[in-house]
């Protein structure tokens, strides 16, 4: 069984969503410390000026708080219009909007606007409309020892639903060695993206975008072929 951790973002670009897809299990990383500056809550997206960006805010973010300690802001019409405006004449605008709203506005009844869990509810929707199943999971929900260290955490939560591989991003390689993994049972596998390049209307191809601009541009089955463009070495 292949695991794969990582933390939440929100739309993010289609190597995470590899990520995602190489693994039987993705564990959603949000009881370690929020990224600020980063891409968790905002992503680019594509207009006819060009690449545009989008974001939701999180009020009170800090690096010292945990993803699980943090929330989306309500204020999501901002961005929907932004998206709207970028791709209102996509192929499949019609099709995936409604999935991006939705998740946008996840949880402003209810009132769970947590980081992890728009993003959970994100995921799952896509994976839905391509019809590929995936287990989601977040750590700070889990019982393991968090007092360990970064390696030590991962081996663990592999160990804890049986993993025999342990899936991590490109960047990875400069923080953990595969023998450390190898002498607890566990293989470390990095996944390496493949050249991905798709049809963006008249423009230029612009890669490593929101991965709403592949989904706005694509058919399902297409996004499920990109998805396998990756290797793991």
């Amino acid at each position: 069984m292949k695991l794969a951790v990582m933390q939440p973002y929100l739309f993010p670009y289609i190597g995470y969503f590899q990520l995602m897809y190489a693994a039987n299990l993705f564990l959603i990383y949000d009881d370690v410390n929020y990224i600020k500056r980063g891409f968790v809550n905002r992503n680019n997206v594509l207009s006819a000026n060009g690449v545009t960006r989008f974001t939701v805010p999180v009020p009170g973010a800090s690096q010292n708080k945990l993803f699980c300690e943090l929330e989306f802001s309500d204020d999501v019409d901002k961005a929907l219009k932004t998206i709207a405006h970028c791709y209102a004449k996509a192929p499949y605008f019609n099709d995936v909007f409604p999935l991006v709203q939705e998740t946008l506005e996840f949880g402003i009844d209810s009132g769970d606007r947590s980081i992890a869990a728009v993003c959970q509810k994100g995921f799952e929707s896509i994976f839905a409309y391509l019809g590929v199943e995936k287990e989601f999971k977040k750590t700070s929900e889990l019982d393991y020892d968090r007092e360990a260290g970064p390696c030590e955490r991962l081996i663990a939560l592999s160990h804890k639903f049986d993993a025999d591989c342990y899936i991590n991003a490109p960047g990875g390689r400069k923080l953990y060695d595969a023998k450390d993994f190898a002498e607890q049972g566990l293989e470390l596998k990095f996944i390496e993206s493949l050249p991905v390049e798709y049809p963006q209307g008249e423009a230029e191809f612009t890669p490593n975008l929101s991965i709403i601009d592949v989904l706005m541009n694509c058919s399902p089955d297409e996004v499920k072929r990109l998805l396998q463009r990756y290797q793991l070495a």
